[in-house]
């Protein structure tokens, strides 16, 4: 059979999306590059937003519209808030939940694979699902409903996959997971051996991995110890703390556990440990509530904070949360008033970050390639989340390299390859 898999939004679903990937080809069956070839499509939607929500909508539609003749199977977190609507969408035959995921194969199609199945892209970074499920009472996140509770994978087990990824060709690996830094805090099956930061440990012991990346980290889950950590090089410079508010008040509505000042101190003390750290994060605007003096408080923080990279979004009402039914909805004029402030915040803290590391020599991962006016151009990442463009006439996909920082472009920087 030929099958055609996508993914919306964030890192776990992409890593949930590739897992499936892997079975299906270690099953016999054949990935196709677009949904016009397939005999099937399998479509992994967001509902983080209405924005989302939309988009996955928007993606069911095209997918039919593609390829009315496939059969089309509908999962993750639209499918598990809204089912009935996803039912309901043009050519949809299956309609399976964030619970029923990793069933879906064993019961839908094919038998589960080996985790030594070969990879079925030629991709650098390969995304490794930890856990699912969120605990946490953020008052604005849908998420933790379309999730569930925590649960942690067993560390043998994502042992295995890194191994099998690096066995496969991938040189870096990202953890990924709805709230990484709680795994092995396990409600239902009890705590396990390990948490985050003793995974981490085993596997930069046990495995040959060139690069280990952390995806997102709530600041409450990175303790000072864990800090020690960085001294081994594998493991990237890059934290992604999501911030959410720079103003007290606000983050208390949230329900978000610390305020600025923990926020800055945790920041300057990660700094502190780990030389050229890049700090990325997370801002939503127009919270309910929000004042214009609040939201002056979190611009302010994100201007003194020197992030890498800056995520903003507009508060989005999400139907079952606290935050829908709160008092003060920000007018939607007035969010997009404050997000275009904001990215505008980020983008100058980005090229600032950017711009310190002009002169200097960095090691590349190098991802992708594509035709510049002067031949052909790669594109790539350092480990502290470096977005660099070289010139080169050869073939170096999936390779490191050493290159001069010469000056910046849109989106990052220009470097000289050294030879």
């Amino acid at each position: 059979m030929r099958v055609y898999v996508s993914s919306l939004g964030c890192k776990l679903n992409q890593s949930e999306v590739d897992a499936l990937a892997v079975r299906l080809q270690a099953a016999g069956h054949e990935l196709v590059a677009s949904p016009a070839e397939a005999d099937l499509c399998l479509l992994n939607t967001c509902a983080v937003t209405h924005v989302a929500a939309q988009k996955s909508r928007q993606a069911v539609r095209r997918l039919h519209r593609d390829n009315p003749a496939a059969r089309l199977v509908v999962t993750g977190c639209y499918a598990e808030l809204s089912p009935t609507d996803v039912r309901n969408l043009p050519g949809v035959e299956i309609v399976a939940g964030n619970r029923a995921k990793d069933r879906l194969l064993d019961d839908l199609l094919v038998p589960r694979a080996p985790v030594s199945a070969p990879t079925p892209r030629p991709r650098t970074r390969a995304l490794v699902k930890i856990q699912d499920g969120c605990d946490n009472t953020c008052t604005y996140c849908v998420i933790r409903l379309a999730r569930g509770e925590q649960r942690s994978r067993p560390a043998d087990e994502i042992l295995d996959e890194v191994q099998a990824r690096l066995a496969a060709g991938y040189q870096e690996i990202v953890l990924t997971g709805v709230h990484v830094g709680a795994y092995g805090r396990d409600r239902a099956g009890g705590r396990l051996e390990l948490d985050l930061w003793g995974l981490v440990r085993r596997i930069l012991a046990e495995t040959a991995v060139a690069r280990l990346r952390l995806s997102s980290v709530e600041p409450w889950d990175l303790p000072a110890e864990a800090l020690a950590l960085w001294q081994d090089g594998r493991l990237c410079r890059h934290l992604h703390l999501p911030l959410q508010s720079g103003s007290a008040a606000t983050l208390r509505r949230m329900g978000r556990r610390y305020d600025p000042a923990g926020f800055t101190a945790l920041a300057a003390a990660a700094r502190a440990a780990i030389p050229d750290l890049a700090l990325t994060s997370d801002v939503i605007v127009g919270f309910p509530g929000e004042t214009e003096a609040e939201f002056e408080e979190s611009l302010a923080l994100v201007q003194a904070l020197g992030l890498a990279r800056l995520h903003v979004f507009p508060y989005s009402s999400r139907p079952g949360t606290p935050a829908a039914a709160m008092a003060g909805q920000v007018p939607a004029g007035v969010k997009a008033e404050r997000a275009s402030r904001m990215r505008s915040a980020g983008t100058a803290a980005e090229r600032a970050f950017a711009g310190q590391f002009l002169g200097h020599t960095v090691r590349v991962l190098w991802e992708s390639e594509r035709s510049g006016i002067g031949g052909r151009e790669w594109h790539g990442l350092t480990d502290n989340y470096l977005r660099v463009a070289s010139a080169h006439a050869g073939e170096l996909r999936n390779t490191f390299g050493l290159v001069r920082l010469v000056r910046p472009v849109e989106g990052g920087l220009w470097g000289e390859i050294l030879e």
